[in-house]
């Protein structure tokens, strides 16, 4: 009878492990996951959780260097999921330091995509910082470690060539898009 009731228990368990692991959302975007991905996936189990993807890992030339090997994710029919830049370079134990997302299917717990807007971000989330670089704006988000681009062609005119202008999130327009976002791990 003991054996019989262990038995019960290890399966019920077991399938109650298995259908957490099934019901995961593979585009949703957190402070500590995207989809399958987690802040310790390491590079080596990236082809097990993209297996039905392409993975293209591009080796940049000799591991002193020590350039980062940028690891993209496209689906089988060639759209560009997301770019993955690993903690050490040409390391398959090392860990996901940050991830580019592209594909609009990517959403955070609130919502906010490559579709979204600044309004959408300022609505959803608090704004940490606003950084001002070349072509882009940098709007982060500590609150799950992402940092949204926008282009300097969304802002005015007078804001798009000044490297040096702090630029406060309420001069950012409401309609301006984002063009990519990144997570930081």
């Amino acid at each position: 009878m003991k054996n019989t009731l262990f038995a019960a228990l290890i399966c019920a368990l077991f399938l109650t492990n298995c259908t957490k692991e099934a019901s995961v959302n593979p585009f949703l975007v957190s402070k500590t996951h995207i989809g399958l991905l987690t802040d310790s996936t390491q590079v080596k189990d990236i082809e097990s959780i993209f297996s039905n993807d392409s993975v293209v890992r591009y080796i940049a030339g000799d591991k002193f260097i020590g350039s980062v090997n940028t690891i993209e994710v496209y689906e089988k029919g060639g759209k560009k999921l997301l770019d993955l830049s690993p903690r050490k370079v040409l390391d398959s134990s090392s860990v996901i330091m940050s991830i580019r997302i592209h594909d609009a299917r990517y959403k955070t717990e609130k919502n906010i995509s490559t579709l979204s807007t600044f309004k959408d971000i300022k609505a959803a989330y608090k704004i940490s910082k606003v950084d001002n670089l070349i072509n882009t704006i940098v709007v982060s988000v500590n609150e799950i470690n992402a940092a949204f681009s926008i282009d300097k062609k969304e802002l005015p005119a007078s804001m798009r060539f000044d490297m040096d202008l702090n630029i406060d999130p309420i001069q950012i327009p409401e309609n301006a898009k984002i063009k990519f976002f990144m997570i930081h791990w």
